[in-house]
């Protein structure tokens, strides 16, 4: 009853904020500075047990605010969640070190220095070097920093949970600012195309991609959290709103990606169940289908239709458009073009975009985070992917504990292959899918023998 009146509590308080804000932006720019001190004062101030579990928390929860700073322009820079992802990563393995068996993300790290010294050659003068190289590589060195922190790093499946719920606090300040910024969506719309006016006046894709990840956790909560009709209500009327400010952004990445990382989500959990569990599961699966289905219907009604199109591939008269996957294919086939044209040591951090602009005057940064690898890493951006996907396999070989390790990895993946990684959040999902998740075991009692 505790931990349920807490929930609803922040729930309701992270509401509050978002509608705040909205109401005076600048208050924004108060509530970074107050989260930073106070989550940074948690770390400093907890026991030793629980340092790990607070560096944790400080990263989860500016990994679910940062589309909101960036939205809302309070934050202390444009990157300042992944900086400070790293910052709280950093102290954490100052108190408790790092497992000698992560090692293949310290060779990850060393693979991304050459790349910046090439660019220091390829990049052309009026190109900020510093900027350029920071926009590019702060997700790969977040990734690498929180997964050297993360491998083999022991953790209660409880306080596994609270992390998530910490990501996912920040993510309804989100989406109820989204509500208030656009309460009207049929007045915005102008076609098929991702919308900025539905997304907060910010980029759609890193809307909702942040949103889907917010899908998943809030149907997590649904799943594991939730054993009264009134809680999986309460759920699933945020889970609602959530997917209908998703879906009309107009972004279908950050859609599909949640998809595949419940859908994930969901087949562990099924198949780690009793007989029991799976047929509660069952009735709550087919509850969150009616959720989803009436709010597909509301988001075509607000849309008139024009959603359905979109995910039909088709524009507003009904055509079907020739390129599904909305310019991102021809993105990536430059990157191989970069990697066949440099295949030792790429062309450079950040040179592909450099290119763009040079050759059609579009700041188009890089989508598919592979691809970037590919033209800017050359043979060395193989290995970093060869290291990133089959680190965490062989590590699963040997520690199958981790029940949101397939949901966690497909985040990752899904994300780079659609939005590259532009935000802290694929990042630090996929160092949470290297620890060591630990059960409560329950008691055993033994029937005394009498002397």
């Amino acid at each position: 009853m505790k931990n349920t009146f807490s929930y609803i509590s922040l729930v309701i308080i992270h509401i509050l904020i978002g509608a705040i804000i909205f109401i005076f932006e600048p208050l924004g720019r108060i509530y970074f500075i107050l989260a930073g001190i106070y989550l940074t004062a948690g770390i400093f101030l907890a026991s030793s047990s629980d340092k790990t579990y607070k560096v944790l928390l400080a990263c989860a929860y500016f990994v679910g605010a940062e589309v909101f700073f960036r939205m809302t322009k309070t934050g202390l820079s444009y990157e300042a969640s992944k900086y400070l992802v790293i910052l709280f990563v950093v102290i954490g393995m100052f108190y408790k070190g790092i497992s000698g068996k992560g090692y293949p993300y310290f060779i990850f790290l060393i693979l991304l220095v050459p790349a910046i010294v090439v660019a220091s050659v390829t990049l052309t003068y009026n190109a900020s070097f510093r900027t350029n190289i920071a926009f590019v590589l702060s997700g790969p060195v977040c990734l690498g920093i929180a997964s050297l922190f993360c491998f083999d790093r022991k953790i209660k499946f409880d306080k596994l949970l609270s992390i998530l719920w910490y990501m996912l606090y920040p993510l309804i300040t989100t989406t109820t600012y989204l509500f208030l910024y656009n309460p009207s969506i049929k007045d915005t719309l102008s076609g098929t195309a991702s919308n900025a006016a539905t997304s907060g006046g910010f980029g759609p894709n890193q809307v909702a991609t942040t949103l889907g990840l917010g899908i998943f956790l809030i149907i997590v909560r649904l799943f594991l959290k939730s054993p009264t009709m009134f809680l999986k209500i309460f759920n699933i009327i945020i889970l609602g709103a959530m997917s209908f400010r998703a879906i009309v952004t107009f972004s279908r990445g950050g859609v599909f990606a949640a998809i595949i990382v419940v859908a994930a989500f969901l087949w562990s959990l099924f198949f780690r169940t009793s007989f029991k569990q799976k047929n509660q599961i069952i009735w709550s699966f087919l509850l969150l289908l009616m959720a989803l289905v009436i709010t597909w219907t509301i988001s075509s009604n607000q849309t008139s239709g024009l959603i359905d199109n979109r995910y039909t591939n088709k524009d507003s008269m009904g055509r079907v458009k020739g390129d599904i996957s909305t310019g991102r294919l021809d993105l990536f086939v430059e990157e191989i073009e970069g990697f066949l044209e440099s295949p030792f040591l790429g062309i450079g951090a950040s040179r592909i975009k450099n290119i763009r602009v040079e050759e059609t005057g579009l700041r188009l940064p890089s989508h598919n985070e592979i691809g970037r690898l590919l033209a800017e890493h050359g043979i060395l951006g193989i290995i970093a992917i060869l290291i990133l996907i089959f680190t965490p396999l062989a590590y699963y070989g040997k520690n199958n504990k981790n029940l949101f390790f397939y949901a966690f990895l497909a985040f990752w993946f899904a994300t780079i292959n659609h939005s590259g990684m532009r935000i802290a959040a694929p990042s630090f999902i996929y160092a949470l899918a290297l620890l060591n998740v630990t059960y409560e075991k329950r008691p055993l009692y033994r029937k005394q023998i009498k002397q």
